[in-house]
């Protein structure tokens, strides 16, 4: 986790977005996951969040979102504004085609509101990678030529195209590229796409990829200006100790990683018991994944933001908060986006 930093003036946050993986909470169930999912989009919708995104995983107890695009439309269908979509889809699990048609429709339904993320994890293990595809040869090559055919899909329709996407073409549903590393940046910048890191989990490369994004990039008509988007665990709470409290469900689900232990989210502990369950390095592990994390009272939330943006500026913000209790997490969004609010006033007031 950031160590406080002290900021001498107010700084704007960027856009701030939502990413919900559908958690499903120790003592809870799917059903209950899915529920809150919808809940939770309403609530970043009326707190002023761009967007929600879900992201694909499999065979995880503790994850409700495997079935994406379902999910992204009973969500899209009960909200009204927020823009929603996929950080992401795992297209080397899925025929380009297939997706082009699903989000194509997403988008017919809801025009103007549907993203679409695309990453080359697995989202899961090597055995359910196998039941996904049916064989394990994709390749970096493979991804990129996917990517520009799932482009040509939702593009304008072409004389003479044998195979088309209906619903579909014509869309041109928004495609950002999603990555840990530095092939994504590349690909994202030859591409000239929006391209979204996953801090959250594996922020070691971050500011590497950003980088080399921004001085890669090849301008696009869609996208003249390279656009970034970093991934941030964010738990805002009355108190610093409140929101260690309410962090410790997810440093637990990183521990359980190390371990190679699955299952639902999981309640959250005092910090002093949690530092009694690890070892050194089990502990130094799951702080270097969690780096990119900011937990506190507004004003240390705020101080850990602006630390971060200023070593790694991004154009938006995609906020992780896997938190046990519904209702914490819901108050946790809605604390940073009015910090995010008063930060944007009193830099205005400055300006």
């Amino acid at each position: 986790m950031p160590q406080d930093v002290s900021v001498s003036s107010p700084t704007a946050l960027p856009p701030l977005s939502v990413l919900d993986l559908a958690p499903i909470v120790e003592g809870g169930d799917a059903a209950q996951a899915l529920r809150d999912a919808l809940a939770l989009a309403r609530h970043a919708e009326a707190c002023g969040y761009r967007r929600y995104w879900m992201a694909e995983h499999h065979n995880m107890e503790g994850v409700a979102s495997s079935a994406t695009a379902v999910m992204l439309a009973h969500v899209a269908a009960g909200t009204s504004r927020i823009r929603v979509g996929a950080g992401g889809v795992m297209l080397p699990n899925h025929a380009p085609l297939v997706v082009a048609e699903q989000f194509g429709t997403l988008a017919t339904l809801h025009p103007g509101r549907i993203d679409l993320g695309l990453g080359r994890a697995p989202g899961t293990d090597r055995l359910t990678m196998r039941a996904l595809r049916r064989h394990l040869d994709a390749d970096e090559d493979g991804f990129a030529q996917d990517v520009g055919e799932l482009i040509g899909y939702l593009g304008p329709a072409q004389a003479g195209a044998a195979v088309r996407a209906i619903p579909g073409q014509g869309t041109e549903v928004p495609v950002w590229l999603l990555g840990s590393s530095l092939y994504g940046a590349q690909l994202a910048a030859w591409l000239g796409l929006p391209y979204a890191f996953a801090s959250h989990f594996a922020p070691d490369l971050l500011v590497q990829a950003l980088q080399l994004y921004r001085s890669q990039y090849r301008p696009s008509a869609r996208w003249p200006r390279p656009h970034a988007m970093v991934g941030v665990n964010v738990v805002v709470a009355d108190t610093d100790d409140e929101a260690r409290h309410l962090f410790t469900s997810l440093q637990l689900r990183f521990l359980g990683m190390h371990r190679g232990q699955r299952g639902p989210l999981p309640r959250p502990i005092a910090p002093a018991a949690l530092a009694q369950l690890w070892q050194p390095a089990e502990a130094a592990g799951v702080a270097r994944m969690l780096a990119a994390s900011a937990v506190g009272s507004p004003a240390t939330v705020r101080q850990q933001l602006q630390a971060l943006m200023a070593r790694a500026p991004a154009d938006e913000m995609i906020v992780a908060c896997a938190v046990h209790d519904q209702g914490a997490r819901q108050r946790s969004y809605a604390a940073l986006a009015e910090l995010a609010q008063l930060a944007r006033t009193a830099n205005a007031a400055q300006a």
